[in-house]
């Protein structure tokens, strides 16, 4: 299951974001979108979760949880509209 991670603090690194979920199941991917131009984090990312179990759990957990002064938002990552 594929989650997204809203309203991360800028300064939150992916390592901190998969530490965060490894503690509620196994991580299949984590990444953090990035500012072309900056190279600094937009303030979201992605994780990864191939057990659907665990990835509500850390949902349920994490969500409203207070990171680096940021209220996170987590929820399940739509997916992604492709153009015609």
């Amino acid at each position: 299951m594929k989650l997204l991670i809203r309203n991360l603090a800028r300064s939150t690194t992916e390592a901190e974001l998969k530490t965060m979920f490894e503690a509620h199941g196994h991580v299949q991917s984590c990444s953090l979108v990035m500012d072309k131009n900056t190279g600094e984090s937009k303030g979201f990312g992605f994780i990864e979760m191939p057990n659907p179990g665990d990835a509500k759990k850390a949902m349920k957990v994490l969500n409203g949880t207070d990171v680096a002064g940021s209220k996170i938002r987590v929820k399940k990552a739509e997916p992604k509209l492709t153009d015609k």
